[in-house]
């Protein structure tokens, strides 16, 4: 903010000034306009006739009084101010005392809104926070239940927590074979809870040396988000078993180990994952794998939109019926366009979860890793699990994961979203 008082000068192509004389003529009209508050030179009234006579009029011939133009062989001088008060009749030092009471801008630059915040108690929480906008620009009505959920995620159980190897015990119990000569693939049913904190996504993992042992894997915020209070209900909170037998689906040959492929999730709009374990059972002479979520409840919630359901997006054909229904049913009816890649500020040893054998495990035919997770990048950026399902596709094991929109509102907010 100021004023500026600036001499332009542009020679034609047609003049025959060579451009140390054009230099001069410029140092020529700046001293006559310029030199004149500093006591070193100030024109009389002659020199102001003759500085017109030459064809150059002084500033009381100034349009407007901000600038004014001429031409002398062939040179075009434009002399322009800005800031302080533009009467044409006052000269460069008149003019300069009124500025500092009339300023205008007269330079302007972009910088970052966050460094403004330099020095100050929590300004590094707060650039965060813009950041986080700037880069996934989410609902600004959803602003708030956005950056709520915008904390460190990490998978359970940990890596240091998961077993090179399977018991002997569930090695000789929690088992699937899907044919004759085929292998077996062991099933961890120790059960994963990460207490009460939002879980964000699923995946199916082969641990153990050999990698022949299945598990389930969950994704959860590292704290829960202030507003987000999750209440658990001991008595409603595990899933039950489905006795439908018209979901129970073979992974290979009709004769050997079959999966559950019921949805799993809370008859209460308001209840999310906070745990999950596997289960093998019996049908007849067949093993059966069934997968179990615990639930807890979010206090003082409300659905702010229908939930969805993800599944694997590498694989497309069903292996049976019922998992056809199901998934047309839960899946999305238009096609999601293709989002950029996620980027990683994972700081941990293994941020993409435990290191893979360098030989891929021969089971890995049977089972799909794929993680099924949602995050910032997910508009509006706030979803948590809330159901799930196995699906036989392609004679792999797979998951398809439901994800719900939750908040928790006061009396006299309005809701984010419609359901």
């Amino acid at each position: 903010m100021g004023g500026k008082n600036v001499i332009y000068a542009k020679q034609q192509h047609s003049s025959p000034l060579q451009p140390a004389d054009v230099q001069k003529k410029l140092k020529d009209m700046a001293d006559k306009m310029f030199i004149d508050g500093t006591g070193q030179y100030k024109m009389n009234s002659n020199e102001r006739q003759k500085f017109k006579e030459s064809g150059l009029p002084f500033m009381d011939a100034i349009q407007s009084g901000s600038y004014y133009n001429t031409e002398l062989q062939d040179i075009k001088f434009t002399c322009k101010r800005k800031g302080g008060n533009l009467n044409r009749s006052l000269s460069h030092d008149e003019w300069s005392q009124t500025v500092q009471l009339e300023p205008d801008v007269i330079s302007m630059s972009f910088i970052p809104i966050s460094s403004l915040l330099s020095g100050l108690h929590g300004s590094g929480f707060l650039s965060h926070a813009i950041n986080l906008y700037l880069r996934y620009k989410p609902p600004i009505q959803e602003l708030h239940q956005f950056l709520e959920f915008q904390l460190p995620r990490q998978w359970a159980p940990v890596f240091g927590d998961i077993p090179l190897g399977p018991d002997r015990k569930q090695q000789s119990s929690a088992s699937l074979q899907f044919s004759l000569m085929g292998p077996k693939l062991y099933v961890n049913t120790i059960p994963v809870d990460v207490g009460n904190k939002p879980v964000t996504g699923l995946r199916l993992h082969l641990e153990g040396k050999r990698s022949n042992c299945l598990a389930i894997h969950l994704q959860h915020l590292s704290s829960q988000p202030k507003t987000f209070q999750l209440l658990d209900e001991p008595n409603h909170n595990v899933s039950h078993l489905s006795a439908d037998r018209r979901y129970y689906e073979k992974v290979q040959w009709k004769s050997f180990s079959h999966v559950c492929t019921a949805p799993v999730e809370s008859e209460d709009d308001l209840s999310v994952v906070t745990g999950a374990h596997f289960e093998v059972g019996d049908s007849g002479l067949k093993k059966l794998l069934f997968l179990r979520l615990h639930f807890s409840k979010v206090v003082g919630a409300v659905v702010v939109k229908i939930p969805e359901w993800d599944g694997s997006p590498g694989l497309a054909q069903k292996s049976g019926i019922i998992s056809t229904l199901i998934s047309s049913r839960f899946s999305s009816a238009q096609k999601q366009p293709p989002r950029p890649d996620d980027v990683n500020i994972n700081s941990a040893v293994y941020p993409g979860g435990p290191p893979v054998p360098t030989q891929t495990p021969k089971l890995l035919r049977f089972v799909d890793t794929t993680e099924m997770t949602r995050g910032p990048q997910d508009s509006p950026g706030y979803w948590v699990v809330s159901g799930a399902r196995l699906f036989v596709e392609k004679g792999k094991i797979s998951l398809k994961v439901k994800y719900s929109l939750l908040t928790v509102i006061s009396p006299d907010e309005e809701m984010p979203g419609e359901f």
